[in-house]
């Protein structure tokens, strides 16, 4: 029983040695389909051959590559000849191919695209049944394995974006079982007060992310109440979830910026949009002054007051639309803001917000003050009016005994040079009128 113990290196020595002589793994044909396919600068390139049971490494040499017909691809259904050999240094079993024929395309690819077909027949991938998703979601669901990077990713973007709640359905994203996992985990989620559900993981090769391929995992996202948006490894990669899923986004950093809105740029909006409506409400009360100018130089005498009394009353209706509006605007943010601050868990994202209410107050404040001052240089300047109207009405002069006369067409006579004998006038006096007819036309 006793023996000198020998090194991990002699014993990976000596397998290699076993490999190397038997015949049974040496010089053989091995069939299977090439999955994780990465070239290398150097030339070389590493893969993995599979069928449905099982997988191997293998390595392609530069020197093999080069003798090769065609250009290796994923999921390509190939024949291989070489033999299986043991990496010392790292003590891998892997197979080293000499030389490989393309057999066609790959059983999995075939699989995926006649899945592809049926799930677009039934309407999976219509536009039509996506799902805007909601502007400021209290609680974000998140579907994806506890251990990776993706759900601390997520946490770190909604501290900086938007402090919304988040909740983690830890499931399984790769290797047998992984689709059940997954299309559990979505149907759980949909049982939560959950606003809106990121589904995915991080990046990995064809193989790594085939469970996001599935048809289980396609039919809970389109079964799914709440709007889901997937983030499937890298912005290359592209599974049947991103296509059935309300929003695709590149990354699960990505998706977490997609689902969460930046409440610095919210603060932006509101600002831009009081100046705007600052900036309308000025438009109409300088439009108004320039009309009521015009009015002053133009009006019938006769009907000014009447006419500036009615502008006056008009005036006041768009005062208070105007003040209405900038409300109505206001309220409606501070409303946005405050079901969002409801059930905002940091205590931190609740002074942000307060401070931000002060702030939609002050700005309430400011508007409602500039819209008031404006009004009151209106009516001002529209009182002037009225009185310089009055020192110039003719009715006023018919008060100190005068009158004007009228022709037979309306128009008022100014000139004997549009009379003549026999000329029927209306004379106009303070308290009435009368009709005469001329008899005698004196020229100075």
């Amino acid at each position: 029983m006793s023996s000198a113990a020998i090194s991990v290196s002699e014993l990976n020595e000596r397998a290699k040695a076993v490999l190397n002589s038997n015949d049974s793994v040496s010089n053989v044909w091995v069939s299977g389909e090439i999955s994780g396919l990465r070239k290398y600068p150097s030339g070389h390139y590493y893969f993995t051959l599979k069928d449905q049971r099982s997988e191997i490494s293998c390595v392609l040499f530069k020197g093999a590559r080069n003798t090769l017909q065609f250009e290796p691809s994923e999921s390509m259904k190939v024949t291989m000849f070489g033999s299986v050999e043991i990496y010392v240094a790292r003590g891998s079993y892997q197979f080293n191919v000499a030389t490989m024929r393309r057999s066609g395309i790959g059983d999995m690819y075939l699989a995926l695209e006649e899945l592809k077909r049926r799930l677009r027949e039934e309407g999976l991938f219509d536009e039509s049944r996506k799902r805007k998703l909601p502007q400021y979601p209290r609680t974000v669901g998140v579907v994806t394995s506890s251990a990776g990077a993706v759900i601390h990713d997520i946490i770190r973007v909604a501290e900086k974006r938007f402090p919304a709640d988040i909740l983690l359905a830890p499931v399984q994203v790769q290797g047998e079982g992984a689709a059940l996992s997954i299309a559990k985990g979505i149907r759980l989620m949909n049982t939560q007060d959950v606003d809106v559900m990121i589904v995915g993981r991080g990046g990995g090769s064809a193989e790594d992310l085939w469970a996001f391929n599935e048809e289980e995992v396609a039919r809970a996202i389109a079964a799914s109440r709440i709007p889901v948006i997937s983030a499937v490894g890298h912005e290359t990669d592209f599974t049947i979830a991103d296509m059935v899923a309300d929003v695709r986004a590149p990354t699960p950093s990505a998706a977490a910026e997609t689902a969460l809105p930046d409440i610095p740029s919210e603060i932006r909006n509101i600002n831009n949009m009081m100046m705007r409506a600052g900036g309308c409400i000025a438009s109409l009360l300088f439009n108004m002054r320039k009309e009521f100018s015009i009015l002053d130089s133009k009006l019938s005498l006769k009907r000014a007051k009447e006419m500036v009394d009615a502008e006056i009353k008009n005036l006041n209706e768009l005062s208070r639309r105007s003040s209405a509006s900038v409300s109505s605007i206001l309220n409606m943010k501070r409303g946005s803001f405050m079901l969002a601050d409801a059930k905002l868990s940091p205590r931190r994202a609740k002074d942000a917000v307060d401070q931000y209410m002060l702030l939609l107050d002050d700005i309430s404040s400011s508007a409602d003050t500039s819209v008031a001052r404006m009004i009151a240089d209106m009516r001002k300047d529209m009182d002037s009016a009225d009185r310089r109207l009055n020192a110039v009405s003719p009715m006023n002069v018919l008060e100190r005994g005068y009158s004007f006369v009228k022709g037979p067409d309306g128009k008022a006579l100014i000139s004997v040079s549009q009379l003549m004998s026999g000329s029927e006038i209306d004379i106009t006096m303070r308290d009435g009128s009368a009709k005469a007819k001329v008899s005698e036309v004196v020229r100075r």
